[in-house]
């Protein structure tokens, strides 16, 4: 009996460790910045760091929802975005995009495709936003550097009195000659200036 339970036990072990692999390494609190709590963790085995921020927003699903996703409201995603095209628009399930960023001298200019999927749970509320990759779509321009590593997901949840609850998780390879030191030390100003965007936008 001694012996069943203690099989039993390693078991349990083993799958909470695959479970744990599969899901990635836990999440390892930075900073908290604007009301905006940072986190960055390893990707894979890989020496880049994926990014993740969580804020309370003053405002209610439905406003939220409008601003994030909406193809006809770009302008609070940066300034570092110099070309956006929409190359699919379903209203609240599905969008493509093509973007080109401007990257700081002495780093070319980069441009990925993405493809993102918009689920909204029926009994919770939760709004999921997922981009990724969408290939051989674009042709690759030689005065570019094509991004093809990437993933981003926004979790909008109803909150109280009101109040969404948002999550912004993602992980982005930029490719070419970034060193993963350089991109390591700036991960969190992805989360921390997009959330600060939304923030900005609920007061309008």
């Amino acid at each position: 009996m001694r012996k069943i339970r203690i099989i039993g036990l390693l078991t349990i072990f083993l799958l909470q460790a695959i479970i744990s692999d599969l899901s990635g390494q836990t999440w390892n609190y930075i900073k908290e910045r604007d009301h905006i709590r940072l986190y960055t963790r390893v990707e894979g085995n890989g020496p880049l760091k994926s990014f993740k921020g969580e804020v309370d927003i003053l405002a209610d699903m439905k406003k939220v929802s409008a601003m994030i996703g909406n193809p006809k409201d770009l302008k609070w995603w940066g300034e570092n975005i110099r070309g956006i095209r929409v190359l699919l628009y379903e209203k609240d399930k599905h969008v493509q995009y093509y973007l080109i960023y401007d990257s700081p001298w002495p780093f070319t200019d980069r441009d990925l495709v993405a493809d993102v999927r918009i689920t909204t749970d029926s009994i919770s509320g939760t709004r999921t936003i997922y981009s990724r990759p969408l290939p051989d779509v674009i042709p690759e321009n030689p005065g570019l550097v094509r991004v093809t590593r990437f993933w981003e997901k926004w979790t909008l949840q109803p909150a109280k009195m009101g109040t969404t609850h948002l999550t912004l998780e993602g992980f982005i390879d930029p490719a070419g000659s970034v060193p993963s030191w350089l991109y390591n030390m700036i991960v969190i100003e992805t989360p921390l200036n997009l959330m600060r965007e939304v923030q900005k936008g609920m007061r309008k």
